[in-house]
Order: C-alpha cells, then sequence, then structure tokens
C-alpha cells in the first residue's frame, strides 16, 4: 500500500465526512472501514452489538470512553472524528492477525496533524485566521508527511543496495586474496586446463597428465581436491603450477 493509493482512497469517501459549525467532524461507517482497510459490513457488526457481546473493537472503544449506545447510533449519525481515529488505530496495532499495513500508514498520518483537522482540510472547513497567518495547509501538511515517509523508504531501499554491493566487493578481495596467499594459484581439471590453453586432449591423454599431476601433486604435498564431473565421473583438480609443469613436460 502507497501513499498515493491512500491518496485514492481518502478522494474516494470524501463525500462520507462532515464537518460542524465547531469544527468537530464526523466520517461514516463506510468511510472509516476504507480507512482501517476492513469491510464495512464487518464494522457495522461489530460496533451494533456493543451493548450484547461486545467485539475485541468495541471493548477497546469502551475503555477508551466511548459508550456501546453511542456506537449504535454511529450507524445511522456517523461516526466521530475521535472515535475514527480510535478505530484506525485499533486496526493498526491492536487487532492482531487482523492488523493492516493501511490503517498503520494512516494512523502515523493521524498521530501527525490530528484527524479532526485531517477531516476539517479535505471538506475545506476552515477557521478563521489573521491576515498575516501563513501557516501551511492541513492538505500541504499531509502531503509533505506523505512525500517524507516515501523519501525515507528509499533512503533504506538505497542504503540496503549500498550494503549489498559492499558485501558482494568484500566477498571479491576475499577470494583473490586467497588466490594470491595460495602459492599454486588456481586450480583446474586436466580437462578444464587444456582447454583454457586452446588445446585438444583426448579422454587417454587426459587420464595420463591427471596421474602425473597427482604424482607432482602428492611430492609436493598438495592435497588434491575431487569434484564431480558429469562426462568422466569424480575429477581432481590440480594448482596451475603443477598443470603447467605436466603440459611442458609432455609437450
Amino acid at each position: 500500500m502507497s501513499q498515493i493509493e491512500i491518496a485514492q482512497i481518502i478522494g474516494q469517501i470524501k463525500e462520507e465526512i462532515q464537518i460542524d459549525s465547531n469544527g468537530q467532524g464526523k466520517a461514516s461507517i463506510r468511510a472509516t472501514a476504507r480507512l482501517a482497510d476492513v469491510q464495512d459490513s464487518s464494522l457495522r457488526r461489530a460496533l451494533l452489538s456493543a451493548a450484547l457481546e461486545p467485539s475485541a473493537l468495541a471493548k477497546s472503544l469502551i475503555q477508551q470512553g466511548f459508550t456501546p449506545a453511542a456506537m449504535e447510533s454511529w450507524s445511522e449519525q456517523g461516526i466521530p472524528d475521535m472515535a475514527v481515529a480510535a478505530i484506525v488505530e485499533y486496526y493498526a496495532f491492536d487487532a492482531g492477525r487482523y492488523c493492516k499495513q493501511q490503517s498503520r500508514l494512516v494512523c502515523k498520518a493521524f498521530n501527525r496533524i490530528g484527524v479532526r483537522a485531517w477531516m476539517q482540510d479535505i471538506t475545506g472547513w476552515t477557521k478563521p485566521t489573521t491576515s498575516n497567518e501563513t501557516a501551511m495547509t492541513q492538505v500541504q501538511l499531509l502531503a509533505a508527511i506523505a512525500q517524507n515517509l516515501a523519501e525515507q523508504e528509499q533512503r533504506l531501499l538505497e542504503q540496503q543496495q549500498q550494503h549489498t554491493q559492499v558485501l558482494a566487493r568484500l566477498k571479491a578481495v576475499e577470494i583473490e586474496q586467497d588466490r594470491f596467499n595460495t602459492p599454486c594459484g588456481h586450480k583446474y581439471s586436466v580437462v578444464g586446463f587444456a582447454n583454457l590453453q586452446g588445446l585438444e586432449i583426448s579422454v587417454k591423454e587426459a587420464s595420463a597428465k591427471g596421474r602425473k599431476a597427482s604424482a607432482l601433486c602428492r611430492k609436493q604435498n598438495i592435497e588434491i581436491e575431487r569434484i564431480h564431473d558429469p562426462r568422466f565421473g569424480r575429477v581432481g583438480l590440480y594448482p596451475e603450477s603443477v598443470l603447467i609443469e605436466v603440459f611442458s613436460n609432455d609437450g
């Protein structure tokens, strides 16, 4: 869920939010459900059953001072702005496996500018201001907050990419350092070394050179690494210096 998608939802529910003459806001159950990213039918049931069998959401609202009778009236009269904030916060942090990422994003915006101020702004309600008052509008502030969150996410992504690149460089340095610290240099199979030199070699020749390379390795106390080859089964990997000597002597 992105800030752009949240802005689209806000545009869709704008007509279902009202502000009275005192600046206090109300939202329909549908609008509140859209903000919290839940089904409006589920939210309606949770509010209407508060007096008989209060749901976890209803219990949370009761603890914050909202009565079951008030919750039942919200279906017709709209949900007060403070209750909207409480419902969004519940689905952001307290709903367990039903918590919603969208609710957390909306809750962040509410926490920064206040749900009442947010409702006032998206409905165009303004309070009297002095002629020299040049404060940022709530919509501009909400947009700035969304932009700031997006920039934070982008910076985090860039940092993760840089960290990955640094790890890759360190791995490459370690591999090269390990090769440099190994007196015998890179290791190859007999056939692999021949291909590297542009030489054609038969299976019989490869087997003979492999035996000579193995003998040299044992003589020099060099451990022979074995790998699986789809053509020849298990084959040995020999230091470059050993293979150079074997191929030079046989040349």
